[in-house]
């Protein structure tokens, strides 16, 4: 008798465990993010994630709810992510990952989240497999897909420059391949004629002087480099002190943070072209823009010591506003199944820091949140966006 007491006391206690975890009064973030390693310049947007829900914490919470927001640092190395997400899950016990950088990263982890019908929320990285609800419902990209931007840069080229000769330099992994599949499938049947040299580098490389050397005596005047991290920094200089000048150099939506050109020279970056979804808060034309001036009052208040011209910063914040938008429209069930269907249902949603003429819309069937975006250029000092909203259509 004592010891069927002692069983149903303790299948009570473990309903009621389950109880608060699904419903509790707590909502539990995880996050890697690489803090250390050769893509650590964005650790910043995890830090700004963290003094954004400690101001909602503030405010009194998400419907009566604290968030507790855990990112580690998983130095963008896959076996890591592995590590440290496990831990999150099995031991943190959080509700969702939201916001984790990095294709191979989230590769790691992408069937182990989906198995466990754990959320893998706006994921920061383009590839289009995030983008696959049949398969992998549990998964959602956070970024525009690495081929739209590919695209769009290759309609520039067509545009601006039909007779360009063109070198590409790519990461040799799905970030890298994405891109280079969307440039040539918009550049079509001319891509042959137009591509004159390709060249690659694997992320464990020291340097990448030996490919740039190689694609300069191509005589290319268009460069298109699909670099992270270190190499972009490695990539502009390298570009200049070849003395090489291409007439179009682009770079990535994910290559253009400041942090990324100061080390080359910010002289050095001038002219070249990325695209972007958000507004540049650092360009004089935003000045007064209400989302902007929130944005820096944020960062004022909790993050006063940061360089506020590192994009990463407002990256974090523009992110973390999705996840209110979603968070808020949960209400009163925030169990993993009501957080999915209420991150496919976004109907046109307006953030602070995206563009004009710009929104987040999503359905069952659509994944993907961000589908248009600006082309933009770099004057010495900041981005400068040019031309209409574009999408890969």
């Amino acid at each position: 008798m004592k010891l069927a007491a002692a069983l149903i006391g303790l299948s009570l206690l473990a309903l009621a465990t389950d109880s608060t975890h699904a419903e509790g009064t707590e909502i539990r973030i995880g996050q890697t993010l690489p803090y250390s390693g050769p893509a650590s310049g964005f650790g910043a947007i995890g830090r700004t994630q963290e003094a954004f829900f400690e101001k909602i914490n503030a405010e009194g919470g998400i419907n009566g709810r604290k968030v507790k927001f855990i990112t580690l640092d998983d130095a963008y190395s896959p076996p890591k992510t592995v590590e440290q997400t496990r831990k999150l899950v099995e031991q943190d016990e959080v509700l969702m990952l939201f916001g984790s950088l990095g294709t191979a990263t989230n590769s790691a982890v992408h069937r182990y989240l989906n198995g466990k019908k754990v959320p893998q929320l706006f994921v920061l990285s383009g590839a289009t497999k995030w983008a696959d609800p049949q398969k992998y419902p549990w998964t959602m990209p956070g970024m525009a897909a690495y081929e739209s931007e590919g695209v769009v840069y290759a309609k520039h080229v067509l545009r601006t420059k039909p007779g360009a000769k063109i070198a590409i330099l790519s990461q040799n992994d799905d970030f890298g391949r994405d891109y280079v599949a969307g440039f040539k499938r918009a550049l079509g049947d001319k891509a042959a004629g137009m591509i004159v040299a390709e060249a690659t580098y694997e992320t464990s490389a020291p340097t990448i002087s030996s490919q740039l050397s190689t694609l300069k005596t191509s005589g290319a005047d268009v460069l298109f480099g699909v670099v992270l991290g270190k190499f972009t920094s490695q990539m502009i200089k390298g570009v200049a002190e070849l003395g090489w000048k291409p007439e179009l150099f682009f770079v990535p939506t994910s290559a253009s943070s400041i942090s990324f050109l100061e080390p080359a020279g910010l002289d050095n970056a001038v002219g070249l072209i990325s695209s972007s979804n958000q507004k540049d808060t650092m360009d004089p034309q935003w000045a007064s823009d209400p989302g902007v001036k929130e944005y820096f009052a944020f960062m004022k208040q909790y993050m006063p010591n940061a360089d506020l011209s590192n994009s990463n910063y407002a990256a974090g914040y523009h992110y973390a506003t999705l996840l209110m938008t979603v968070l808020k429209a949960c209400k009163d069930d925030f169990s993993r199944d009501n957080i999915m269907r209420q991150s496919a249902s976004l109907k046109e949603v307006k953030l602070p820091l995206l563009l004009p003429g710009i929104s987040v819309s999503t359905a069952a069937d659509d994944y993907l949140p961000f589908q248009q975006l600006q082309l933009r250029r770099f004057n010495g000092k900041s981005w400068v966006g040019f031309g209409d909203v574009l999408d890969d259509r």
